[in-house]
């Protein structure tokens, strides 16, 4: 299985090192020069991968090609490109929208849209795919948790909730850095604080079968510590907010 990568940066590069470090049968990861710092920095890694100047050349030597650049990029360079009727395209664009997909990509029928984030280097988290497609949900299988999603509008939800990842990074480094400004060590504070969340997300999961309102009950006392906090965010609107910015990501997602 040949592979080629349209574009080189955060989410394509965490995608390869996946890869790099699973049981898929890959005999070639063909990808862009662009980002230079991390093309070259992946080539390092592998033989099998081989960078190429062009991005018609990525296209012409892989059998499934992953479209991995901005929106605007996309929109510029997909048109001028030419696929092969049996490639299959797996595209990572979060604002472009099947229909022009299938309109810039003419030939192939084997389009999915797909939406990695970067634990899928460490092969874990899930990665929501439209249309359903068996090969390429094993294949996502082997990178984290592939899920299937029959209708494009209600893909765009779950585009909605993948724009929390930076939220999330920022909370941990506002709460690390709260422990700092105490007197806390950086590197002490760092560790303490992404290995908190990384154990609650752990119990989350083991038991998202559970209303999850459960864990929120279970987790305070009576005029408790957890009571106190979650009740002063409340009050402050802050998970209120978080509906309102997916709500806006998801309204700008629509009329694109």
């Amino acid at each position: 299985m040949k592979i080629g990568f349209i574009g080189t940066g955060h989410i394509a590069k965490s995608v390869i090192n996946g890869i790099l470090g699973s049981s898929l049968k890959v005999a070639k990861i063909n990808i862009s020069q662009r980002s230079k710092n991390i093309s070259s920095s992946l080539s390092k890694k592998s033989k099998k991968i081989k960078i190429y100047k062009e991005n018609q050349d990525i296209i012409d030597n892989s059998s499934w090609v992953f479209l991995s650049v901005t929106p605007e990029v996309g929109h510029q360079i997909l048109k001028k490109l030419k696929f092969k009727k049996d490639q299959t395209i797996i595209s990572f664009i979060s604002t472009i929208k099947m229909a022009d997909l299938k309109k810039y990509i003419k030939v192939s029928k084997k389009i999915v849209r797909a939406i990695p984030l970067p634990p899928i280097s460490i092969r874990k988290g899930p990665v929501p795919i439209f249309p359903p497609n068996t090969q390429v949900k094993k294949f996502f299988d082997h990178l984290g948790t592939t899920v299937e999603i029959k209708n494009e509008n209600l893909s765009l939800n779950f585009w909605s909730t993948s724009s929390m990842m930076a939220p999330f990074y920022e909370l941990l480094q506002t709460l690390s850095s709260w422990l700092g400004q105490k007197g806390i060590n950086k590197a002490d504070a760092q560790k303490y604080i992404t290995s908190l969340f990384v154990a609650l997300s752990e119990d989350a999961k083991i038991n998202s079968k559970k209303d999850l309102k459960i864990l929120v009950k279970n987790s305070q006392t009576p005029k408790g510590l957890n009571e106190q906090a979650v009740n002063e965010l409340r009050k402050s609107g802050f998970f209120k907010s978080l509906n309102h910015t997916a709500n806006s990501v998801l309204k700008r997602l629509k009329r694109k």
